[in-house]
């Protein structure tokens, strides 16, 4: 075989359709567009100008922070974390607008290197959501992280979406029980939410079902640009309804079925790739967690081992803080593994799938 310029992944279906996913291109900003905004940052600090709302930025006026807000960038944190041609494609404005709004925010925000005593201290806001499960929350050093991006995949009645449906009612208890005191956004890409599977674990739970119900805000996601609008305008939801956990069940379904054969996997990574930015960004800014299910599928070249693997590649690997891989045991047993975390290590821990929810085995005497 001859010298390829590039590497191919090979990447195999569950119908064992082989298709060829290049290695994808990172889409970062030009350097001439990062050096613009802080050379406008410094403009900003140099006249000692305090911007405090999107409207007083200089050649900014009111109808276009109006578009600003309406496309979801509406404090100085998301304005901050924005880049240049999303937030001018977002708002229909000129990419020197979105510079100098982007170089605004970052100067108010005062937005730099820090010492890691500060960043120990911004570390102290993040709260976590029992699982429900004593062993799946020790897993997870105590339960699912705001600040961050929990993944779980699995083959089908692996616990996955069971687990997204406990989350969504356990964030609704009380602190000193594991929940937040808040509510749940729920981002359905298959079509298999049920309101009936959240009133079981509910009364499980001892908590009213409706009022669980009504504490949850459910979209449905027809396909991956309907999913991705959906979660770049979360922002404003979550404000205005006290979310602090959104759930993507599951995040590459719509991008399979949109993105088909071997030409569309770098339009397919790329759309990816800004879905899980924004994602990341919901969760840095609002301080919420943010689960997401995904697909596997079976690599027929893994001769001996467990051939499933995550689909999605590199992408979604590197964007989940935590990983579990979840897999079915017999009858109501689920066998969770911690493939890859920052501060956990590899290990395993079982639970059990019940009709009121995620539980723990009970040790046989």
């Amino acid at each position: 075989m001859g010298r390829k310029k590039r590497e191919e992944i090979i990447e195999t279906d569950e119908t064992n359709e082989e298709v060829s996913e290049e290695p994808f291109e990172e889409s970062d900003e030009p350097v001439e567009i990062e050096e613009a905004i802080i050379n406008e940052s410094i403009l900003l600090k140099s006249s000692g100008t305090k911007i405090k709302d999107i409207s007083e930025i200089p050649g900014v006026g009111g109808a276009i922070a109006k578009k600003i807000k309406d496309a979801g960038f509406v404090d100085m944190m998301s304005l901050a974390a924005a880049s240049p041609a999303e937030l001018a494609n977002a708002a229909t404005v000129g990419e020197a607008t979105a510079i100098k709004i982007i170089a605004a925010a970052r100067e108010t925000l005062d937005i730099g290197y820090e010492t890691a005593d500060k960043i120990m201290i911004k570390r102290a806001a993040m709260e976590k959501i029992t699982t429900g499960s004593k062993n799946l929350d020790d897993l997870l050093g105590g339960g699912i992280e705001t600040m961050g991006i929990t993944e779980a995949y699995g083959q089908f009645a692996s616990g996955k979406s069971q687990l997204a449906f406990q989350l969504a009612v356990n964030v609704q208890l009380p602190k000193e029980k594991g929940g937040l005191e808040a509510k749940c956004l729920f981002i359905d890409t298959e079509g298999t939410f049920r309101p009936e599977r959240i009133s079981q674990m509910a009364i499980g739970l001892g908590l009213d079902p409706d009022k669980v119900l009504k504490n949850i805000v459910v979209a449905r996601a027809y396909n991956s640009s309907h999913q991705i609008i959906l979660a770049e305008k979360a922002g404003e939801i979550i404000r205005e309804n006290n979310i602090k956990l959104m759930i993507v069940d599951s995040i590459t379904a719509t991008f399979r079925g949109d993105f088909t054969g071997r030409g569309t996997l770098a339009a397919r990574q790329q759309s990816l790739n800004r879905h899980l930015h924004t994602l990341q960004r919901l969760a840095d800014v609002y301080n919420i967690a943010i689960y997401y299910t995904n697909q596997v599928m079976s690599n027929p070249g893994i001769l001996f081992g467990d051939p499933t693997r995550p689909i999605g590649g590199h992408i979604i690997g590197h964007f989940a803080d935590t990983r579990l891989y979840l897999r079915k045991s017999k009858d109501q047993i689920r066998i969770a593994k911690c493939k890859d975390s920052p501060n956990l290590p590899e290990a395993e821990a079982v639970f059990l799938v019940t009709p009121e929810g995620l539980t723990d085995p009970k040790d046989k005497k």
